[in-house]
């Protein structure tokens, strides 16, 4: 039950690939993006960090603009394997202040989003794959990345599940800010 549990001070979210050449060809593109900017809100809203990473941007384009444009402060994570826990540094500088479940949205979920979240898997991480705030260009490689992950100890969520995880009741200032724009 323990790696259903999003508590923020031990939560990060990463962003897998949100760049301008892959987003270009990707299904569902405009849900993605627009899930994996409500949980960059919630995020800041309350205190958990976020992380972007770029593959290769020299031929895939940089973070799109209504990503990077809500994370002026963050420094994408430049890297050329799939699996972002085999670039050197990565892993100590996602850690460096102890977070130990990660939530993991982003293109491609066949390809740098499933290998990473193995990455994590594999080293003792909690890992959570937000369905509705990652893609494919092929429906049949979203879903046998989303049944690989499973199959492999990930937690496969919504956005909608991993907000009201964070937000844990009514009421707050957080909750009035976030609550109209899931509706």
């Amino acid at each position: 039950m323990d790696r259903f549990l999003l508590p923020p001070q031990e939560t990060a979210l990463l962003m897998i690939d949100f760049q301008e050449k892959l987003a270009a060809v990707m299904k569902y593109r405009e849900e993605v993006v627009r899930n994996g900017r409500l949980l960059i809100e919630a995020a800041g809203l309350l205190g958990i960090p976020v992380w972007l990473t770029e593959q290769y941007p020299q031929g895939l384009g940089s973070t799109l603009p209504e990503i990077r444009g809500l994370l002026p402060e963050v420094q994408p994570l430049v890297k050329t394997h799939f699996d972002c826990c085999r670039e050197p540094g990565f892993l100590e500088r996602i850690t460096r202040d102890g977070r130990k479940r990660f939530i993991l949205t982003g293109m491609e979920a066949h390809v740098c989003v499933l290998l990473t979240a193995s990455g994590l898997l594999r080293q003792g991480f909690k890992v959570q794959v937000v369905r509705d705030a990652v893609c494919s260009r092929k429906k049949t490689d979203y879903q046998t990345a989303l049944e690989w992950l499973r199959e492999a100890g990930a937690v496969i969520t919504t956005t909608e599940t991993v907000i009201f995880q964070f937000l844990e009741r009514s009421g707050t200032e957080a909750f009035k800010t976030l609550s109209p724009k899931i509706r």
